[in-house]
């Protein structure tokens, strides 16, 4: 607490800051938002997703493959000026010249209108996560709790897609995916001091709030240290090892969570002093 008032500064730039570059540089949207070409392909026989992913992005661009079984796979190309015709036959010639008894089981192409539609869904899927869980956080606490937890969020989202725009991280479904992970991770934070506080608000109630808001974060501090800790190895290990389709994923969920823990330390708990809970007369507001 002796320092929350310079974290809660840093973090309101660090939010401006983060969805400035967002506006100015743009996210790096994937084929998911932007379009482009997917092509799901069997193989019979045993195949090296590493050799199929060399020899394809020797000659083509902006291509993605995925194992999705033993013998299917998964190949995304971004969207190009070169004609999608062309682009799906070049993926063909090379894959049968290096492959026999391939079975194309499907083609499909990603239009501009298909992406438009997932951006508003992925929208519409944080807008509703927020609301829920300020509800929840209202219900289960006071409103004020859920005012603090509202602001952590939005910090936690506003940097992870500052870390897409400035690291040029490709932006898809699963960067959706790893933005609410965040956002359940950090809530869940939040939560674990916010039982603290209320539990010492109830056992303490002449005691000052700062010093009952610093007893807590301090008392849960190694839970939360550890709790963290593991969870930041665990994707350490997935971007080290998990190769290129979940590198993105596992690099904005290790930021996020770091972000996450951070805030629900110096952010959500904070807050809490300009809005005091035991001050029952804001119950009107």
């Amino acid at each position: 607490m002796k320092v929350h008032k310079p974290a809660l500064v840093m973090s309101v730039i660090f939010i401006f800051a983060s969805l400035a570059i967002v506006f100015v540089k743009g996210l790096n949207f994937g084929i998911d938002f932007a379009g482009g070409i997917l092509i799901e392909a069997r193989i019979e026989k045993n195949f090296d997703v590493a050799k199929i992913r060399e020899l394809l992005t020797a000659q083509i661009r902006d291509v993605q493959i995925q194992n999705i079984d033993q013998k299917d796979i998964l190949i995304r190309v971004a969207k190009t000026d070169e004609e999608q015709s062309l682009v799906i036959k070049k993926i063909e010639e090379i894959l049968n010249a290096n492959f026999k008894n391939i079975e194309y089981r499907k083609i499909d192409y990603v239009g501009p209108q298909v992406g438009s539609e997932l951006i508003l869904k992925g929208v519409m899927a944080l807008l509703l996560s927020f609301i829920f869980i300020m509800i929840y956080i209202w219900v289960r606490f006071d409103w004020q709790f859920g005012l603090g937890g509202i602001f952590a969020l939005l910090h936690d989202t506003a940097l992870t897609l500052g870390f897409y725009a400035v690291t040029g991280l490709e932006f898809n479904l699963t960067s959706i995916a790893a933005i609410l992970t965040i956002i359940g991770y950090s809530i869940n934070d939040s939560v674990v001091i916010y039982d603290r506080i209320r539990e010492n608000l109830r056992r303490y109630k002449k005691m000052d709030l700062s010093y009952i808001i610093n007893s807590s974060a301090n008392s849960t501090l190694s839970r939360t240290v550890l709790t963290s800790g593991i969870t930041l190895i665990s994707l350490l290990a997935l971007i080290l090892f998990g190769g290129d389709v979940l590198f993105s994923f596992s690099m904005a969920t290790f930021f996020g969570i770091t972000v996450g823990t951070y805030s629900s330390i110096y952010i959500s708990a904070p807050i809490l002093l300009y809005c005091d809970p035991r001050n029952k007369k804001n119950d009107n507001l």
